[in-house]
């Protein structure tokens, strides 16, 4: 298999570095980026380039994108991965921390998707993988928002595949369930500033009861890693690929309660249209 040139987005630590490393162990080439640019522990090689990116900086984005198409002078797999998690009630969430994790988890990915496309449209070829989550299609209590964030990534991504599918480019949304990373750390999660006490039996218990089960999550970064690579390295990569058995159970869940909604209310739907 031909080597591919991978630029993946926050390879600092959890899924994104589990990535880069496999991606490396098995000969490929990778751009990573870092907040600070310097290359995290136990990736330095001579097949890594790490670049300083700040996902909230829309003209360093474009930058930086032009300096890794540059580096080997083409791109074969683009990863979004970069991103964090804002917990706490929908309602406690203040403006600005809505604002800021729209910019680093959607508008972010979004800004580098479109500086990149006008290269990989050129080369005739590529593919777009963005890490969302399964929050997406099944949020909980606490994760509103993020969930949000990463909802918005889904529907574009969707739109966007049919869009660049006849540029001979592949679109991937990866929604992993709960994986034991340090995403629930303070690195990359967040709670809400402000908490409100009404919603201490929803959103507060369902965070608590994140927090606690941090380094007991069921997914391995590793094999969701390996995972990952197969998916790209497919004749057809999928549009939607879940990580893990509680995403999967989850998700079936999700359609379950959404057909069943269908099904009670077809009546209602079908009684909107002009008669005949």
């Amino acid at each position: 298999m031909a080597q591919k040139i991978w630029l993946i987005t926050g390879i600092s630590r959890g899924l994104g570095h589990a990535l880069a490393q496999a991606v490396l162990d098995r000969g490929d080439l990778v751009i990573g980026t870092t907040r600070n640019g310097e290359p995290p522990a136990g990736l330095g090689c001579e097949s890594l380039t790490v670049l300083p990116l700040e996902m909230a900086d829309e003209r360093q984005i474009a930058r930086q994108v032009e300096v890794a198409f540059g580096r080997h002078g083409r791109l074969d797999v683009i990863v979004n991965n970069a991103g964090y998690g804002l917990l706490g009630s929908v309602e406690s969430a203040s403006e600005d921390e809505v604002k800021q994790v729209f910019t680093v988890n959607f508008f972010g990915p979004l800004a580098l998707i479109k500086a990149a496309l006008p290269f990989l449209r050129a080369q005739n070829s590529g593919h777009i993988v963005n890490i969302s989550s399964v929050q997406a299609i099944a949020s909980t209590p606490g994760a509103g928002l993020y969930a949000a964030t990463k909802a918005a990534l889904d529907a574009m991504s969707h739109s966007l595949a049919q869009e660049v599918a006849p540029f001979g480019i592949w679109v991937s949304l990866v929604q992993p369930g709960a994986f034991r990373t340090a995403f629930l750390s303070a690195h990359s999660a967040r709670r809400t500033a402000h908490s409100i006490d009404d919603y201490a039996a929803t959103s507060g218990r369902a965070v608590d009861g994140l927090l606690t089960r941090s380094g007991q999550q069921l997914g391995d970064p590793r094999r969701g890693a390996t995972a990952i690579i197969e998916a790209v390295d497919a004749d057809e990569p999928p549009l939607n690929l879940l990580l893990g058995s509680d995403a999967l159970t989850r998700t079936k869940a999700r359609l379950d309660r959404f057909d069943e909604d269908i099904r009670r209310w077809e009546s209602l739907t079908l009684s909107t249209d002009f008669p005949g």
